[in-house]
């Protein structure tokens, strides 16, 4: 009698579900993993303090031996900006596969982390690799970087389909299209579960092509000739910056990079043959002073309005490039939802300086790389999965998605809308939800992790300030030998409220039989309760109490 196989294909989501960000999966069979995406996700005001958020990576710890590889379906922070802390010290023997611009990407993170032993495979649409017992087809989507890939994995139990990020662009800027004969070949060949992005879905019709930016640019330049133009813009999004080099080239403007990614980003784009630019166009920021501003174009970070970009320290005026009343300011981007506060505080200082400024809300700056809703369903018209999971969005986006795949005739019960830590067993009639796995965030700050105690802590402290209260405890008298000191942070509080303070902490400490050490943590807790009553009670505030104990042999 034949063995039965008991081996089950599992499907764990570790990130980028009910969120924008951070994506992350894992397809599990037998003794082989294999990992689709390492994203991070940008520090918001909720996060004070953190550089960068990463998937809460405990399941692939308990499971290192058994990744196989990992895939990459494009360059962007929220698909790449994980790795380095995945890979260092955990999957470092661990081969990685992409295009030539998102390895090209993934190793400049890895140098700047002093990570050098990983295997890169560069692949280009088309081809299949073989990892562990699964096979990858990596097919040309359209997205907003080149180099960007939908994958089919061969699992023994069938295709995984995941879309990736794309859009159908069929004017795209490289020329690199999206490969829609071969998806519908992949389509009909079966697929078994599709994993399918949903940024979008709120969006009716079809995302416009590139070109239609360019158009708008080159009117702005061929209108403005005697200003100096700067556009802002996503590093990564190298079709864009072509274009800008293009026009620039056209109407004999020099072009400069400002900002640090910008820059890196331009010179791994220029080795690899994906950004070219005729000799003497491209200039350094450093001798933009030489050019009359109708001669120069300056290319910057700072789109999203973050706090250390290139374009934010030029509207405060800390950067090398002075802004002034010959300046016209282009910002071609959306803002990503929680950033619009920060892009129009930008905006403000820019108009302060004396410059113009064209954006989102004035002219035509900007388009998507994400599938609208008729893109989505012609990709769940070309794959046709037996069963359907939406990725890539929050939960509201999901769930739209969900509702689209059904009125395709996905049955409902096909479908299934996961949350972070979700596992999935794929059967060959059925998927099957499974107990969910350790999942969540890590808190990047330095060179350290942020656990949820000490962000809490950090939020209560921008929220509500600190109380300090330094206590003196006699060893031998079990007495205070001082009245208290109260030193307070980001909360006002008067002198005339410090001295009811002090009784209060005098009334905590009698309440407390205080005999020496093993009493501190007692009389801690007693001082920090009545304290944080007392200025609830008096000013509705709650600030953090640090009572503070030290004991003197007074014998």
């Amino acid at each position: 009698m034949a063995k039965k196989n008991n081996k089950q294909l599992k499907v764990v989501f570790l990130g980028g579900v009910g969120e924008i960000g951070k994506n992350m999966t894992a397809i599990e069979y037998g003794d082989n993993i294999l990992i689709v995406d390492c994203g991070g996700m940008f520090a918001t005001y909720e996060t004070p303090g953190v550089d960068l958020i990463t998937p809460d990576f405990s399941y692939i710890d308990e499971n290192a031996d058994k990744v196989k590889g990992i895939v990459l379906t494009h360059g962007h922070e929220d698909h790449i900006g994980g790795l380095p802390y995945l890979v260092k010290d955990r999957l470092d023997k661990v081969k990685i596969y992409g295009s030539d611009l998102t390895l090209a990407l993934v190793r400049h993170k890895f140098k700047e982390h002093g990570i050098d032993s990983p295997k890169f495979v560069s692949v280009k649409g088309g081809e299949t690799r073989s990892i562990g017992c699964f096979e990858a087809e990596f097919v040309t989507v359209t997205h907003s970087i080149s180099g960007a890939f939908a994958v089919a994995v061969r699992t023994p139990v069938g295709v995984i389909f995941f879309t990736g990020d794309f859009k159908v662009d069929y004017t795209p800027i490289d020329g690199e299209s999206i490969d829609l004969p071969r998806l519908a070949q992949i389509g009909d060949e079966g697929v078994k579960l599709m994993l399918g992005e949903s940024t979008n879905i709120e969006r009716d019709g079809f995302t416009m092509s590139e070109q239609k930016v360019g158009a708008t640019i080159e009117r702005i330049v061929e209108s403005n000739r005697d200003s100096r133009i700067i556009i802002a813009t996503f590093a990564s999004n190298v079709n864009r910056i072509q274009q800008i080099i293009n026009i620039c080239q056209k109407y004999g403007r020099k072009v400069a990079f400002n900002g640090r990614s910008m820059k890196n980003i331009s010179e791994i784009a220029v080795k690899l043959g994906i950004m070219k630019a005729d000799d003497g166009t491209i200039v350094d920021i450093e001798d933009i002073r030489r050019f009359a501003p109708g001669e120069l174009c300056i290319i910057t970070t700072g789109s999203q309005g973050e706090p250390m970009s290139a374009l934010t320290r030029m509207a405060s005026g800390d950067d090398k490039v002075a802004i002034g009343p010959k300046d016209l300011i282009v910002i071609s981007s959306s803002p990503i939802p929680g950033n619009e506060k920060l892009i129009y505080t930008v905006i403000n200082n820019l108009y302060r300086r004396g410059a113009r400024v064209m954006y989102g809300s004035l002219a035509e700056l900007h388009v998507s790389g994400h599938a609208c809703k008729e893109e989505l369903k012609l990709m769940l018209r070309l794959i046709r999965p037996q069963f359907f999971i939406p990725v890539h969005g929050e939960y509201r986006h999901l769930k739209q998605h969900e509702e689209l795949a059904v009125r395709l005739g996905i049955p409902e019960s096909n479908i299934a809308i996961p949350e972070i830590g979700a596992v999935f067993e794929l059967k060959p009639r059925s998927l099957v939800r499974r107990d969910n796995v350790s999942a969540g965030n890590i808190y990047v700050d330095g060179l350290n992790d942020v656990d949820d105690i000490v962000l809490q802590d950090r939020q209560q402290l921008s929220r509500d300030g600190v109380i300090v209260v330094l206590v003196s405890m006699g060893l031998d008298t079990k007495t205070q030998l001082a009245p208290p000191e109260v030193i307070t942070r980001g909360i006002s509080i008067g002198e005339d409220f410090l001295e009811p303070i002090k009784g209060v902490v005098a009334e905590a400490i009698d309440k407390v039989n205080y005999r020496g050490a093993r009493d501190r943590g007692r009389l801690k807790a007693s001082v920090r309760r009545q304290v944080t009553k007392y200025v609830a009670n008096k000013l509705k505030q709650k600030p953090m109490v640090l009572p503070i104990i030290t004991e003197v042999d007074n014998a």
